[in-house]
């Protein structure tokens, strides 16, 4: 536990209860002493101290498990099983967390536009829980399903191989020649002009706040994800669908009335 005290012209002293560490701030540079043995404070470290004592996490008063320090983004200190103790275990957590953030972000956005364009009759697209069963011309079924098996089974090795070596499927030779355009910037954060072609977070070891952003709107997604696998079990009907009805009667079309119809 950290203690810090804050005042303008008073003697400022920030004690650890863990490692007898304490800083006395009296003067403009500030020491800090480890045992009996002095330094100097720099900013840089007093910064640190100001901001673990203001860290948010998931439930208020409550202390984060100690491997979960605030650096990984969207860190807010939630592992109630402790799944993430093991460094290499959370270290590939974090990776599947984030390829299941953005599928679950283009789902999202793919079932309800393609929801919309059907409700409102611009395209007789079917149903997104029913999509997989409509037949195309282009090809049958089987021939989809494994030309998908191919290209996912393909980028995802490649992703692999990259999260066990980092950095090494951006060596010349590693992808047709291609590797100039997918350099990636770190594992799990391709680059290149193909998959960043804006050139966003280029410096992504300082873009904390472009990766905050992302995991929280991927974590969003999954929850809706949920939400419209719920929806399409108990009301056999789009999102946009459900939405329209409950838009039509507000007080009698809620999840309450709906769950109450649907078990009895």
């Amino acid at each position: 536990m950290v203690a810090v005290a804050v005042g303008r012209g008073l003697p400022i002293q920030t004690r650890s209860l863990f490692n007898s560490k304490s800083i006395d701030r009296a003067s403009p540079a500030g020491r800090v002493s480890w045992l009996g043995h002095s330094a100097a404070v720099t900013p840089r470290y007093r910064q640190t101290c100001v901001a673990a004592q203001q860290r948010p996490t998931w439930l208020p008063g409550l202390d984060p498990p100690p491997y979960l320090d605030g650096t990984l983004a969207g860190d807010f200190g939630f592992d109630p099983l402790g799944l993430g103790e093991d460094p290499e275990n959370l270290r590939w957590y974090v990776q599947a967390e984030l390829v299941h953030s953005r599928f679950a972000m283009l789902g999202v956005l793919g079932i309800l536009v393609t929801d919309l364009l059907r409700v409102t009759g611009v395209s007789k697209i079917p149903v997104w829980f029913e999509a997989g069963a409509v037949k195309y011309d282009l090809a049958n079924t089987q021939t989809l399903f494994i030309v998908q098996l191919l290209l996912m089974g393909f980028a995802e090795t490649k992703r692999y191989m990259d999260f066990v070596s980092p950095g090494s499927q951006a060596k010349e030779g590693s992808f047709f020649g291609l590797e100039a355009s997918l350099e990636g910037l770190e594992p799990g954060y391709p680059g290149g002009p193909l998959l960043n072609p804006l050139g966003l977070a280029k410096d992504i070891k300082n873009a904390h706040d472009s990766k905050l952003k992302e995991i929280k709107n991927g974590r969003l997604a999954m929850v809706a994800m949920v939400g419209f696998f719920v929806q399409a079990s108990v009301t056999h009907v789009g999102p946009i669908d459900n939405l329209v009805e409950h838009l039509s009667n507000p007080w009698h079309k809620t999840i309450i009335q709906t769950i109450a119809n649907s078990s009895s």
